[in-house]
């Protein structure tokens, strides 16, 4: 019984974590990351100079990175211990591919930290002139570019892992983790192949696969933040 109420308490504390990382998420792309994150935008050339005017706002960039890279690691450890039972093995491959994922994005903020003291340090108008100062910047935002979508491509992949495992134990409703593999093999599969398909990053695809993502992450963070896991 003890067990049971432990694993109801993790449920619930992954599930209101899944959706706060998502709350953050979208609060900070619209008052933070504006005009200064490159995976909100193609343009590399205007996203690196409107990095060197914003300091501040790269620097919260940073520590938000930070939180969510948090938020993110006590989700993958409590979706490890709610199915380590159904399948050890692969809970334990999506939680260790899960924690890769989550440092690939924290670099992101190491990278939007880097550009903050390039905008701000007076040392770098000494050591270089202004088209030196956006190369340095220009190279921050194409490594957080990288990084996002390599962390993306593996959070996607062990995700699927994941709802494999929650699909195959019944611990949430079937068409909650049914839903959820098909979102993250579709997000896992789509950022790939775009890259050897230019054709496949379209914006009207991009926004079907975050969309499809963004309901199976909101679906079963608020079922497991109010209902907790089903007995298996």
């Amino acid at each position: 019984m003890s067990e049971s109420l432990d694993m109801q308490g993790v449920a619930r504390c992954v599930g209101w974590a899944l959706l706060a990382t998502i709350g953050f998420g979208i609060l900070g792309a619209i008052f933070i990351a504006q005009g200064i994150d490159i995976n909100m935008s193609a343009d590399i050339a205007a996203t690196a100079e409107n990095m060197l005017e914003a300091e501040t706002r790269l620097r919260a960039k940073a520590y938000m990175g930070v939180l969510l890279f948090g938020l993110s690691a006590l989700i993958s450890v409590g979706f490890y211990l709610l199915l380590r039972k159904s399948g050890q093995f692969l809970a334990g491959w999506s939680l260790f591919v899960s924690l890769g994922s989550a440092v690939l994005f924290l670099l992101g903020a190491v990278f939007a930290m880097n550009a903050a003291q390039i905008a701000g340090d007076e040392a770098y108008t000494t050591l270089t002139d202004a088209s030196g100062r956006l190369m340095l910047t220009s190279l921050q935002a194409t490594s957080d570019y990288t990084s996002f979508h390599l962390g993306l491509v593996l959070s996607s992949a062990a995700n699927a892992g994941f709802f494999y495992l929650f699909l195959k134990s019944g611990l949430i409703p079937k068409i909650i983790s049914g839903w959820g593999l098909f979102a993250s093999l579709f997000v896992a599969v789509m950022i790939v192949a775009r890259d050897f398909i230019p054709a496949l990053g379209h914006n009207g695809l991009t926004a079907a696969f975050m969309a499809a993502n963004l309901i199976a992450l909101v679906s079963t963070g608020l079922y497991l933040g109010i209902k907790g896991v089903r007995q298996a």
